[in-house]
């Protein structure tokens, strides 16, 4: 099955104009398209974002039976669909039925003048659906009649992000293994990394599928019940089950990205100053200026292929659930895991240092 990439993602929300109106002013996104019921969008608002080569799609259900009402009801503001690009989205969907997928939604095809899109949908785990796309022409025609394309404002930002790296989600104890052959026997991914992390008494098992292109990542968390709760517990209990824990959001260059969006107002993860002390012993010469790094708290891991450099920030939702992760890869291919150890052993330092102080 030729998966090219992620075409989009598409959020359930309360409120997509509220919604919007945060992606825009505070990470940059920018409207391109909108639509509903006098589009032929039936029970629903919509309104599609881009920054670089990502694409949001916000809906909204207008009535307390659409999904999108529903799935806010029960996970409140979150990531439903996965897009991703195939060849051949007929083929795509019998195969998949085959491989004993459930279908959702037939093969549908929408034309406009320059365009024509063909979609199809399989659930997914928990309460996410997988969505083939197949594009024809003019792809700036997001779904041609369905939504109407809004152009580029005259005074809109140069892009600081550029694509989906990739998604984190969280499943519960007991999930993992058959969230992974899900991946596997579906769509083909293979596994290409896993570890059991454990910190501060919590625990956590993580394993990582991607799709033979390498356009699509999935990075899959399951809690480790036998140690004490942790921010995955916390997740499934506040979403209500699993789902999608963060989008990860590549770019070419984190502290430009990192100073644009804090400019707009979206607020990071704290980074304890000790972390600093320590950090190119633990990764090497790191080509950035320390002391930047530090007072963005930005984050540095290192694996056999380079160095990639993360933030994480903080949840924008009321449950505290989904987040944004911005990261910046140079040569690397992980995912940062190093990073979760060396965090909790320099709060840990920096807390002795202050009981020292005061003692």
């Amino acid at each position: 099955m030729d998966i090219r990439g992620i075409d989009h993602i598409e959020l359930y929300v309360g409120d997509a104009r509220q919604a919007a109106f945060w992606f825009s002013t505070a990470v940059g996104f920018q409207l391109r398209g909108q639509g509903g019921p006098e589009t032929g969008l039936a029970g629903q608002r919509s309104l599609l974002l881009r920054h670089g080569d990502i694409r949001l799609l916000l809906t909204s259900g207008l009535d307390v039976d659409h999904p999108a009402a529903r799935y806010v009801h029960r996970h409140g503001d979150g990531i439903a669909v996965i897009a991703v690009e195939v060849d051949d989205v007929a083929a795509a969907y019998a195969e998949l039925l085959a491989r004993g997928a459930t279908g959702v939604t037939p093969p549908t095809t929408v034309t406009g003048a320059d365009a024509e899109v063909v979609t199809a949908e399989v659930e997914g785990f928990a309460d996410v659906r997988h969505r083939l796309v197949q594009r024809r022409g003019d792809r700036g025609d997001f779904l041609p009649g369905l939504i109407t394309p809004t152009p580029p404002g005259v005074h809109d930002a140069e892009p600081v992000l550029a694509e989906v790296d990739h998604l984190a989600v969280c499943v519960p104890p007991g999930d993992l293994d058959g969230t992974v052959r899900h991946f596997e026997e579906l769509f083909g991914f293979a596994q290409i990394f896993e570890e059991h992390v454990e910190v501060a008494g919590q625990g956590m098992n993580s394993k990582v599928v991607q799709s033979p292109s390498g356009g699509v990542t999935v990075v899959l968390l399951e809690p480790d019940r036998t140690r004490r709760p942790g921010q995955i517990d916390a997740f499934l209990d506040q979403h209500s089950g699993g789902g999608v824990q963060h989008l990860g959001l590549r770019t070419d260059d984190i502290v430009a990205a990192v100073e644009a969006l804090g400019r707009r107002g979206v607020r990071f993860a704290g980074t304890p100053g000790a972390y600093y002390d320590t950090l190119e012993a633990r990764v090497g010469r790191v080509d950035a200026p320390l002391d930047r790094l530090r007072e963005l708290g930005v984050l540095v891991d290192s694996d056999h292929g380079g160095q990639l450099l993360q933030i994480f920030a903080e949840s924008m939702h009321v449950r505290r659930t989904l987040f944004l992760e911005l990261i910046e890869r140079r040569g690397a291919s992980g995912f940062g895991s190093g990073n979760i150890r060396a965090l909790y052993e320099a709060k840990e330092r920096e807390l002795a240092t202050l009981q020292g102080v005061g003692a």
